[in-house]
């Protein structure tokens, strides 16, 4: 009779074990009322097995176990727990390949009792209590350590479920095919015994690449993102640099009586080259720290007089048709990080034509129903290259400001386009 109740509690463990495995592996929230459905699903199913083994008997049940077991597993987590077929059978089948761990350990441990007695019902009965208890302690280390993961690798994409699952997949068909349908696998067959073996390092080859490719991406993304994160910071400095010079050009324009007060004494003392000399430094200090004038919002001529300056610095002409209010829908720092990008890009470019008079750049900003709209274009001596609608560069270091400019304006629900046309390289946006 205990024989009888472990032999039963083996088949009975079995099956929670599946069941709460492919659950877990699903995605299934641990609240109370999914743990009273779950556990009354499985006595269901569990009393349909026993029935159908009285009423049948072992070999027709054995045969109608995937049907029996298997697949009210899938059934439960497609349509209790409303996932996906595809992640509901990939569940399935992952479970049922972490049952064959307590499998093979309570096969062991009856193979090595069985070394120490004759008596073969006692072999089978540890190696029923050796699954129970080895299920348990698997169950504890699947939960702790790899349920998260393989929630990640099924639920990420179908890709990536699909080739997670393939070798429990082909596992578990491999399986009924050889041990529950033929008994070729305990024929010793050769092509049987070592098709899995042919399966598993097909599928983990197949697996690192995948893994491969997989943490190249992740490594350029976060690449990517540190170095868009790293301009945005610049551009954070170059606007609070130029709003500094806003500030010094306000407190020289206050302290003008001083320079009134000089040039007065110098007036006195008739020293006519000494006031030319020093209004000439006084001239040369004011348009330094002076915004230019190019539009009603104070950021953007910020901006656009720190690059006039450099553009002169570099014998490039630059033509500004600025026509913007003083409120507009970006951030300051967006802004920034746009004009400074595009206009850092444009220069950039222009320094590689040898003939100063062909280096030009000409700029349009205006609203148009409270959208901002932009247009930058500018000469170029090296062809642009192209990836997926935006220039790249070869330069190491190069190449992330245009990817900056698309988030941006991505971010703001706006539309760009990078195009080249009769010698321009053209930069068009709307937001």
């Amino acid at each position: 009779m205990i024989k009888t109740v472990i032999e039963f509690s083996r088949y009975l463990t079995a099956l929670f074990f599946g069941m709460k495995v492919a659950a877990n592996f699903a995605g299934m929230h641990s609240t109370r009322k999914n743990h009273i459905v779950l556990v009354c699903y499985t006595i269901v199913v569990y009393i349909v097995q026993v029935l159908f083994l009285f009423r049948f008997g072992m070999d027709i049940t054995w045969k109608l176990y995937p049907l029996l077991a298997h697949l009210p597993i899938a059934i439960f987590i497609a349509l209790y727990l409303k996932r996906s077929w595809l992640v509901s059978l990939i569940s399935m089948f992952t479970a049922f390949l972490c049952c064959q761990p307590p499998r093979w350990i309570g096969s062991v441990t009856g193979a090595i009792f069985s070394s120490l007695s004759e008596n073969v019902i006692d072999r089978t009965t540890i190696n029923h209590l050796g699954y129970i208890v080895s299920a348990v302690l698997i169950y504890y280390v699947l939960e702790k350590y790899v349920t998260k993961s393989v929630q990640h690798l099924i639920q990420r994409s179908t890709r990536s479920c699909m080739i997670f699952g393939a070798v429990p997949t082909f596992y578990y068909f491999v399986d009924c095919i050889t041990t529950v349908y033929t008994d070729i696998l305990y024929r010793g067959t050769r092509a049987a015994v070592q098709f899995m073996p042919f399966v598993i390092s097909a599928f983990y080859f197949v697996f690192v690449i995948f893994y491969y490719t997989e943490m190249q991406k992740q490594a350029n993304i976060e690449r990517e993102r540190d170095m868009l994160n790293t301009q945005f910071k610049q551009a954070q400095t170059e606007l609070s640099s130029l709003r500094q010079m806003q500030q010094n050009a306000q407190n020289y324009r206050h302290d003008m009586r001083h320079h009134f007060a000089l040039l007065q004494g110098l007036a006195y003392k008739e020293d006519i080259e000494g006031i030319k000399k020093y209004l000439q430094t006084a001239q040369s200090d004011i348009d330094s720290i002076t915004p230019m004038r190019f539009c009603e919002n104070e950021t953007v001529n910020l901006i656009l007089s720190s690059f006039a300056s450099k553009a002169k610095q570099f014998r490039i002409r630059l033509t500004i048709d600025a026509k913007l209010p003083n409120s507009i829908p970006f951030s300051d720092t967006e802004l920034c990080s746009l004009l400074s990008n595009a206009l850092g890009n444009a220069i950039h470019a222009c320094l590689y034509i040898k003939d100063s008079n062909k280096r030009n750049i000409t700029l349009r900003l205006y609203s148009k129903n409270n959208k901002l709209c932009i247009d930058i274009r500018n000469n170029y001596e090296i062809e642009p290259i192209f990836n997926h609608g935006l220039p790249v560069s070869k330069e190491k270091g190069h190449g992330f400001g245009t990817k900056s400019m698309a988030h941006i304006i991505e971010k703001n629900c706006g539309v760009y386009q990078f195009s080249v046309k009769d010698g321009w390289f053209i930069f068009q946006a709307t937001t």
